[in-house]
């Protein structure tokens, strides 16, 4: 890419920025972030925690080895995902993680014509046989998935949820970007229609496009900032304007009490 991706500019955001949002919308537990020793990060919210590989370029499994281990007595399993997926949508993470919730070791999607070890469910307990691999020097995610139970979701199973394949039909979660031109053609692709449902001065519904609250926000005519809150799809509360949306989501502003 020429350039770190997690401090790709989206939308007002970062890359990063954003893959974290869209995962804390979905769960009540930490967010754990891998970088490589030392390596600086765009802002973040303020409860992602950050962890070092213990060595670089060694690629997902010494990255799944140290993220799955910082959950250890937090979390039973968790969605896996790289920097670089602009369009993961907490649809496609919500479906994923439900493999896990149903007894597999990984839930690992197998879309757009190849399987997706970096947009997959782990259970937690993997930590070890991850760090075992890295240990023997066998990183290919492959090696992993011998040693446990996979259930493989077919692009029929990911559609087969009714939400997700209202939202995201064609799997665009699992699109990533890898040079220049995919990031400029990412970039330049509408942002998600959302709904402003409530606003002081708005008549009724309007349909925006934006990424981020603020993005609505400001779509709609409208300022966000000091005791404003949004709240998203009835239920998630937020005054940070980097939160980001997806499509089909609902938002609704008010002012804080």
């Amino acid at each position: 890419m020429g350039v770190a991706k997690a401090d790709l500019e989206w939308h007002g955001s970062s890359l990063l920025r954003r893959t974290v949002g869209i995962i804390a919308r979905v769960t009540d537990g930490p967010v754990v972030v891998v970088r490589a020793p030392g390596q600086l990060l765009p802002a973040l919210p303020g409860d992602a925690e950050v962890v070092d590989d213990p060595r670089e370029g060694l690629g997902p499994v010494q990255g799944l080895a140290a993220g799955l281990a910082a959950l250890a007595g937090r979390a039973e399993y968790a969605f896996v995902s790289s920097t670089d997926m602009p369009f993961l949508h907490p649809a496609f993470v919500r479906r994923v993680l439900r493999a896990t919730e149903e007894g597999a070791d990984v839930g690992l999607p197998v879309a757009r014509g190849y399987p997706q070890p970096l947009a997959a469910s782990y259970r937690q307990e993997l930590a070890a046989v991850a760090a075992r691999l890295v240990a023997g020097n066998r990183l290919r995610p492959a090696f992993l998935f011998e040693q446990c139970r996979v259930a493989r979701l077919t692009e029929d199973d990911l559609r087969a949820d009714p939400v997700l394949a209202a939202l995201d039909p064609g799997l665009d979660s699992v699109v990533n970007l890898n040079e220049p031109a995919d990031y400029q053609a990412a970039r330049a692709a509408p942002a998600p229609e959302v709904t402003i449902q409530q606003a002081t001065g708005l008549s009724g519904p309007r349909l925006v496009r934006a990424a981020t609250v603020a993005a609505a926000a400001a779509a709609a005519g409208l300022e966000f900032g000091g005791s404003a809150v949004a709240v998203l799809n009835g239920h998630l509360r937020t005054r940070d304007g980097q939160t980001p949306l997806a499509t089909g989501d609902s938002v609704a502003f008010g002012a804080e009490k």
